[in-house]
């Protein structure tokens, strides 16, 4: 004779402990999931209202061999100061100038043609970052 073992209901015995596990690792995986958007909101947050200047190239131009202009825009807060690094590249890539621009006028947008003096003849000019007062760098 072999034993025939019967399912217990699953009604009268309450959950089984499978059932208990699998909700205790469902409220886990939400609470991190929860957590994990709050620091990713939280990081770009501070990413965003961190940015104390901004600034871009808009064109550059080679004067001669040994100077290059650069058209710069800058976005800032009105009172913020700061500085925006520029370097200028030779045709096979090695900087030939770099110089830093300080920009502490009471506006909130400013565009100015700025001049590097090379040591060699440039091709191009690289925004290199910019950093206020208070240390927000981008």
């Amino acid at each position: 004779m072999t034993a025939v073992r019967e399912a217990v209901s699953d009604g009268r015995y309450g959950r089984s402990e499978d059932q208990r596990a699998d909700r205790k690792l469902k409220i886990t995986g939400a609470v991190l999931g929860a957590a994990l958007l709050g620091v990713i909101v939280w990081i770009g947050i501070d990413y965003v209202g961190g940015q104390g200047i901004s600034a871009e190239v808009i064109k550059s131009k080679v004067v001669s061999d040994d100077r290059v202009e650069a058209h710069l825009e800058i976005r800032k807060d009105r009172d913020a100061g700061g500085y925006c690094t520029l370097r200028s590249l030779s045709e096979d890539g090695n900087e030939v100038a770099r110089k830093d621009f300080r920009f502490d006028q009471p506006s909130d947008r400013i565009d100015e043609v700025v001049s590097l003096r090379t040591t060699a003849r440039a091709t191009a000019v690289e925004l290199m970052g910019c950093t206020a007062d208070g240390g927000a760098s981008r």
